[in-house]
């Protein structure tokens, strides 16, 4: 069976078995309940991955340059870009958010609210400085075990700059790398022969656990959430594509496996690993992908940012407390800081809402976070999504900014003939 064949069974399969852990989940959610471990063992195997997958590819990259400066030139183009996307992308969730009030006429008193079902969110907390000491790791052998992607691309960064400097005497531990990398890539391609079987357990536990009553509560939030992921992806990365000569379509076509692992699974991560060999194929560095989509994860998170926004606006809407320009202004300073420390913290989301809350001087409160507790997880699939696909387009308008990126063998390999 040829890639593209192989390619095209695994997203049906994907498709299939979402369906079937919705009907599972739906019609007998105690058995459905009972598939959790399926999903976890997929993200589990997926993750195991990453860590390793990122040293090797980040390494290799800046173990073949010649010139090490572009390391820092290209990290500081990506920043920028995020930078100036998450922004956007906040900017946009305040105006519809704004304007289509999914929140008014909730009429929620405030003394209501549970507070202890949001206890360890409001009590927790994150500076910008505890997230940029997080990034040194404690030990090398500490920041492979934790598996967190920052710190892991830190220590990858000095080690292949590192070899680079060596000369000829690094060309042999970066040989052997890159062959370790292609073992690596052939295990990734074993575990996800498997993805069906984690996508349908992750399904069938959302469904079974939460009910898809859940979808109807507070659906409003959701139908506008996921419609302005939607635009997002259509209008803002649409043009960013079409500066640097692709389109959208042939890019969303090409990737639709990952958003299927990532639509059943509701994790951005388990789609990290193939996603960096699909944007190699597509004709970016090696170096600049394992530079680009790894920063991606923790600073541009396009679907997370309009979710952050939405999510803040409607909670204010429900409790019928106006919120000024200047509110605004403040939300989005603040987000524009804590919301780079939320990807590696389990809860991360939650902790940042409530750490935006509480600069608004009491305004809103901080236990309004539970009204968007019970349909977060089916709205965690768009974060992901929108997640997934913004980094794509970064690492493509990235390498095209650099110069990094061959569009005519791109377009044949989004055409199928690469």
């Amino acid at each position: 069976m040829s890639q593209v064949q192989q390619s095209k069974s695994l997203y049906i399969q994907v498709l299939v078995a979402i369906a079937a852990g919705i009907v599972l989940g739906h019609f007998w959610p105690q058995i459905a309940v009972a598939m959790e471990p399926f999903g976890t063992g997929f993200v589990k195997l997926v993750k195991m991955m990453i860590a390793p997958i990122i040293f090797i590819t980040v390494v290799v990259g800046i173990g073949k340059l010649t010139d090490t400066t572009a390391v820092g030139r290209i990290g500081l183009k990506a920043i920028v870009y995020f930078e100036i996307l998450t922004t956007f992308a906040m900017m946009i969730g305040l105006t519809v958010g704004h304007f289509i009030a999914p929140g008014r006429g909730l009429n929620i008193d405030p003394a209501t609210l549970d507070k202890s079902r949001v206890a360890t969110y409001a009590n927790a907390s994150h500076s910008v400085a505890d997230f940029l000491l997080n990034i040194i790791p404690d030990s090398i052998v500490g920041a492979f075990a934790k598996g967190d992607i920052l710190p892991v691309l830190f220590f990858s960064l000095l080690f292949g700059i590192g070899l680079a400097g060596m000369g000829e005497r690094g060309r042999n531990v970066v040989h052997f790398l890159d062959e370790a990398g292609a073992a690596l890539f052939r295990v990734i391609g074993m575990i996800m022969r498997v993805a069906p079987l984690g996508a349908f357990g992750a399904m069938s536990f959302t469904i079974g656990r939460y009910g898809i009553g859940t979808l109807a509560q507070l659906g409003f939030l959701m139908a506008c959430f996921y419609l302005t992921c939607v635009l997002f992806i259509f209008i803002v990365l649409a043009l960013v594509l079409r500066v640097t000569g692709l389109r959208l379509w042939p890019l969303l076509r090409y990737l639709r496996e990952e958003f299927f692992i990532v639509l059943g699974t509701s994790s951005s991560e388990a789609a990290l690993p193939s996603l960096m060999a699909k944007l190699e194929r597509l004709g970016c560095d090696r170096p600049l992908v394992g530079l680009v989509v790894p920063l991606g994860y923790a600073f541009n998170l396009d679907g997370t940012s309009i979710y952050f926004t939405m999510a803040i606006v409607f909670i204010a809407q429900a409790l019928n407390i106006d919120l000024s320009v200047w509110d605004y202004v403040i939300i989005m300073g603040v987000l524009l800081l804590t919301s780079k420390g939320a990807a590696a913290i389990t809860g991360g989301g939650f902790i940042t809402l409530a750490a935006t809350l509480a600069t608004l001087n009491g305004k809103v409160p901080v236990t309004g976070i539970v009204l968007v507790l019970a349909i977060d997880r089916f709205m965690s699939e768009a974060r992901a999504i929108t997640n997934l696909f913004g980094n794509s387009v970064a690492t493509v308008f990235v390498a095209w900014w650099e110069g990094a990126l061959d569009v005519e063998h791109a377009k044949r390999v989004l055409a199928g003939e690469g």
